[in-house]
């Protein structure tokens, strides 16, 4: 063929002989090429969004980053659908894989009282309804510090939350403290538990019984009958790099906040129907 021979000579071929070569219509090269050129053009900008969005939500998935970034495109004249979207940052290896914690911190073999649980069937209808709680931990180069959280079941809101450098019970009883503060919940309200030595002391539970709230703990110390508030912990680990180790208490509270803060204000959160905590719960509460 022409077309070949004259590459061999000349190392070129031009349009019209490779298009002859293939019996392609030379206007249907130039629209090919005009629309690879877009979506070359399309997905650069894509990927700059996305950068962007990862400043604040650095492991944020790819569901929830074409959710977020579904108003910006459409203002661009960007057509990105999701299975694009995964395809294109899988191509520059902009996926985000989960990470898992090992390090215990519950202590359950204790001489306190521990209650049963009374939210294994009860129905969530309301913010304010059931508080979880939990503890996690995060390093810095001196140690281990701890993060107390208490996360509204419903909205999934983070109501209150302490740090603290030990696992003694001042920081769950700030945590508890701040929520009551934040919140200011109604009658009924439900605290749940695991069975940790923190949560089953006599002055945590005085002062939920002070304040009328009812106490509920795992009974079988597995984390299913704490799911949410186990999975809290993980977000934060896995989306907002808490799993690092920073420099000392102050550093790791600054981060602690500024993640806090974007988890209850941003995050969408797929079983919210893709809605954020906080909006969940002020059009509830």
């Amino acid at each position: 063929m022409k077309a070949v021979e004259k590459s061999k000579n000349t190392g070129l071929a031009n349009v019209q002989e490779v298009c002859g070569c293939w019996r392609l219509n030379r206007d249907a090269y130039y629209k090919l090429k005009t629309r690879m050129e877009h979506r070359k053009s399309d997905d650069s900008k894509v990927i700059e969004l996305v950068k962007a969005e990862r400043e604040t939500q650095p492991r944020v998935g790819t569901i929830k980053l074409h959710k977020h970034l579904k108003v910006e495109l459409d203002r661009m004249g960007v057509k990105m659908g999701r299975d694009r979207l995964f395809a294109l940052l899988r191509h520059h290896d902009m996926l985000v894989g989960r990470k898992k914690a090992s390090f215990k911190t519950t202590n359950s073999y204790h001489h306190f009282h521990k209650y049963n649980n009374l939210i294994k069937d009860l129905k969530i209808t309301r913010p304010n309804q059931v508080w979880v709680s939990d503890i996690t931990y995060v390093r810095t180069v001196k140690g281990f510090c701890y993060l107390a959280l208490i996360t509204d079941l419903f909205s999934r809101k983070i109501v209150g939350y302490d740090m603290s450098d030990s696992l003694e019970l001042a920081g769950c009883l700030r945590a508890l403290q701040k929520a009551l503060a934040n919140a200011k919940p109604g009658a009924g309200l439900v605290h749940h538990s695991d069975r940790g030595i923190q949560y089953c002391s006599k002055q945590y539970v005085a002062m939920l019984k002070k304040k009328n709230i009812r106490i509920s703990m795992t009974e079988e110390n597995h984390c299913y009958e704490n799911a949410v508030a186990e999975r809290v912990n993980g977000i934060l680990k896995d989306e907002f790099y808490l799993d690092q180790c920073f420099t000392n208490l102050s550093h790791a509270k600054k981060a602690i906040k500024c993640a806090i803060h974007v988890y209850n204000n941003k995050r969408l959160h797929l079983s919210l129907g893709l809605k954020t905590p906080e909006s969940v719960y002020k059009n509830v509460a």
